[in-house]
C-alpha cells in the first residue's frame, strides 16, 4: 500500500496486483500506480506472449515518460497528458512492428487514470475497465470497445449472455493496431471514501459486479481487497491474466 502527503485537500492510498491465472503460462497484463504523480494505469497485452506483454509495457513506459508533475495538475493538462501518452504508445508499438514484422498484430488495451486539481480523468481504450465504488454502489465508468458491447447496445444479447459468448474477446479498438484511433475521455469529482478500480477483463469476465462490490464494501485493507478479487477470479476458473489496481480517496 502506498500513501502520499496531502496538499490539505486529498490523501490517496493505492494498491495493485496481477496474476497469470490458471489457464495461461505468461502474464501479458501490466499495471503502474504512482501516488506522487497521481498516475494509475492497467494494460492488457495482445498479440501473443512476449509481443503482447511488450505492447502493454510500452504503454506504461509512454505514460511514465509523458506525464510529469503532481496530482494537482489542471484538468486541461491532465487531458492533454492522457492523449499524449496514448499517442506515444501507439507510435512506439508501430515502430517496433516495422523493425520486427513477426510481431505484427501486437497491441494492448489501456486504462489511464489521472488525478487533477478538480478530481479525476480517465483515458480508455479496449475492454479493460474502470469502476467507481461510491456510497456502497459500484458504477462502471468505462464502456468496452468490443464486438459484444455492440451486440448488447443493439439489444441482440443480454449482459448475462455476453459473459458466455464465444466472441466476447473480440476488441474493436486498442493501442497499436491502428494508425488512427479515438480514446474515450471520462472525468469527474473525487469524494472521501471512494474507491476506484482499474482492472483487466481477466477479472470482469469471471467475477460478477455484485461480487466485486461486496469485496470493496468489506472492512479489509486495500491490499487484501485486491488480492481477494484476484482469488475470486481464479476460483471461478482463472481463464485469463488478472490485474487489479485500487485507488482509495481517504478522508
Amino acid at each position: 500500500m502506498q500513501q502520499i502527503p496531502s496538499n490539505k485537500t486529498i490523501k490517496v492510498n493505492s494498491f495493485g496486483a496481477t496474476d497469470t491465472g490458471k489457464r495461461r503460462t505468461n502474464n501479458e497484463d501490466v499495471f503502474h500506480l504512482d501516488n506522487a504523480k497521481g498516475i494509475y494505469l492497467v494494460a492488457d497485452g495482445m498479440g501473443g506472449a512476449a509481443a503482447g506483454e511488450l505492447a502493454a509495457r510500452m504503454f506504461a513506459d509512454a505514460a511514465k515518460k509523458t506525464i510529469a508533475g503532481s496530482p494537482f495538475r489542471p484538468l486541461e493538462k491532465a487531458v492533454e497528458d492522457i492523449k499524449n501518452a496514448f499517442s506515444l504508445a501507439n507510435r512506439l508499438i508501430h515502430e517496433h512492428i516495422e523493425e520486427y514484422p513477426n510481431d505484427s498484430g501486437m497491441g494492448c488495451t489501456g486504462e489511464l487514470f489521472l488525478l487533477h486539481s478538480q478530481g479525476y480523468v480517465i483515458g480508455h481504450l479496449g475492454d479493460s475497465r474502470c469502476y467507481r465504488f461510491h456510497n456502497n454502489q459500484l458504477q462502471q465508468l468505462t464502456k468496452d470497445h468490443s464486438f459484444i458491447q455492440l451486440q448488447i447496445d443493439a439489444g441482440l444479447i443480454t449482459p448475462e449472455e455476453a459473459r458466455r459468448h464465444p466472441m466476447r474477446n473480440i476488441i474493436l479498438r486498442s493501442i497499436g493496431t491502428e494508425n488512427d484511433f479515438e480514446i474515450d475521455i471520462i472525468n469527474g469529482n473525487c469524494s472521501a471514501g471512494e474507491i476506484f478500480l482499474l482492472c483487466s477483463d481477466g477479472l470482469t469476465d469471471m467475477v460478477e459486479d455484485q461480487e466485486i462490490a461486496e469485496v470493496l464494501l468489506s472492512p479489509a485493507a486495500l491490499s487484501d481487497k485486491a488480492i481477494q478479487l484476484i482469488q475470486k477470479s481464479n476460483d471461478a476458473g482463472g481463464k485469463d491474466n488478472i490485474t487489479v489496481g485500487l485507488i482509495e480517496i481517504l478522508p
